[in-house]
């Protein structure tokens, strides 16, 4: 449980921030900061990855619940926005600093995942340890609908890349897309291939989803402390096909993932990325044998 929450690597504008070891103390202060980007529409950072709040006619839908502890801090906050009653929960993937927070939302919540990411949540002990409270009762495979006109939400699966199971959450009227992990900031990704995570296709499922999906200017990003663009998502895309071919290069030449790995710099052309690449899951060198093992297939 411990290794799935600090799969949330906190990724700052342009910078990657230091991953925590471990989670937060339990009596820590669980701070929400709210962002409002529309009326109706806010972003709450704090506690894990960045949750949306969207209030529709009929009720409060909810994008990812952060880390545990923190979906009764989410529920109060929310009070303090709407009276609506929280009527969905969307995870845009299986980590445990995104879905742990479901456990403590009331079980009227219809939570709503992408299909692979259910079958991940299904082995995680928080879900196994409260009885499945906070499971997905509904899936999808490549998109679903929900709602219409104004309170519209469209969710997208495009192919691997953070994960299996990576969605991408859409509030049309708004122009806006909430994208979890899978563009979590700009710096070299997490990539976790226990989930069916892919570094081989990773730039091919960001590509897709920028042509894909139509009428986006604003982006939630999984982690960064500010929203990007649509624009950023592009080269975001661009970013990981240079790093695929060099990483593919660096192996076809021969090199150990561990030798091509002391040799990654980042591109002068990426400039505001992070250099740094996390530690989790090996760092630079696990990526590269996770592809190494993904050409071999």
């Amino acid at each position: 449980m411990r290794r799935a929450i600090v799969l949330g690597v906190l990724l700052a504008s342009g910078g990657l921030a230091a991953v925590k070891a471990q989670p937060p103390a339990a009596n820590a202060p669980k701070v929400v900061e709210v962002e409002k980007v529309k009326d109706n529409l806010w972003v709450l950072r704090g506690g894990g990855g960045n949750t949306a709040v969207f209030a529709t006619a009929n009720g409060v839908t909810i994008v990812d619940a952060k880390n545990p502890g923190w979906g009764q801090p989410i529920l109060d906050k929310v009070k303090e926005l709407t009276p609506k009653p929280i009527t969905t929960l969307i995870n845009t993937h299986t980590h445990g600093d995104h879905v742990s927070g479901n456990v403590e939302f009331p079980a009227t919540v219809d939570v709503v995942v992408q299909e692979n990411t259910k079958a991940n949540m299904e082995k995680m002990d928080i879900f196994k340890q409260n009885n499945n409270r906070g499971m997905a009762k509904r899936t999808f495979k490549d998109k679903m609908t929900i709602g219409s006109g104004a309170d519209q939400i469209d969710l997208y699966y495009f192919g691997p890349g953070h994960t299996n199971g990576d969605a991408w959450v859409v509030f049309p009227a708004h122009r806006i897309v909430h994208s979890g992990d899978i563009f979590a900031g700009k710096g070299v990704p997490l990539i976790d291939g226990n989930n069916g995570g892919s570094m081989l296709h990773y730039s091919e499922t960001l590509t897709k989803a920028h042509d894909g999906i139509k009428n986006v200017d604003t982006i939630i990003n999984g982690h960064t402390p500010a929203n990007t663009t649509w624009a950023d998502l592009k080269e975001f895309a661009d970013f990981n096909k240079d790093l695929l071919t060099w990483a593919q290069g660096e192996l076809k030449a021969g090199k150990t993932p561990e030798q091509a790995a002391a040799d990654w710099k980042l591109p002068e052309k990426y400039k505001g990325y992070s250099g740094t690449v996390s530690p989790m899951m090996g760092g630079m060198a696990g990526r590269l044998q996770l592809l190494a093992t993904e050409m071999k297939k």
